[in-house]
């Protein structure tokens, strides 16, 4: 079998020049101007999700699974609070401060949340199963850029 392969018309690799692997961790100043955006712009939500991912340190698909119960007792949010991590099924630990817990508190009466309920509920609509497409539209719109 012979490939014509054509040099003259050949795309760069998606990802030359760029820097590829882990990213580096966010700085302290960078961390307070994100919080101070959040709160700026009154996103109580975006303020509670973030703040809860640094003190907790866990993933995405961990924090979006977190229950009211999880980190509140009755009306006030816990000093301290243990999840079942998603990827390795251990317990993790964390604290949570002060500045968390009254995000996490005026979120909840925000949202008028209840104990059984997920902390962080998804803002999309399903989309009807006859518009797969439609799935790409909600998540390009409902997203929003922190940085």
């Amino acid at each position: 079998m012979f490939y014509l392969v054509d040099e003259v018309g050949a795309k760069p690799p998606w990802n030359k020049g760029k820097v590829i692997g882990q990213k580096k961790p966010l700085k302290l100043k960078e961390i307070w101007m994100i919080r101070v955006q959040r709160h700026m712009a009154g996103d109580t939500r975006g303020l509670a999700l973030f703040n809860l991912a640094i003190d907790s340190k866990l993933r995405g698909c961990g924090l979006v699974k977190l229950k009211v119960n999880d980190v509140v007792h009755g009306d006030r949010a816990m000093n301290r609070a243990t999840v079942m991590q998603q990827k390795t099924h251990q317990p993790v630990q964390f604290e949570i401060t002060e500045k968390t817990r009254d995000a996490v508190e005026a979120w909840i009466a925000k949202a008028k949340l209840r104990a059984g309920d997920y902390l962080f509920p998804s803002r999309a609509k399903a989309p009807r199963t006859s518009q797969p497409g439609s799935m790409v539209g909600l998540c390009i719109s409902g997203s929003t850029v922190l940085a």
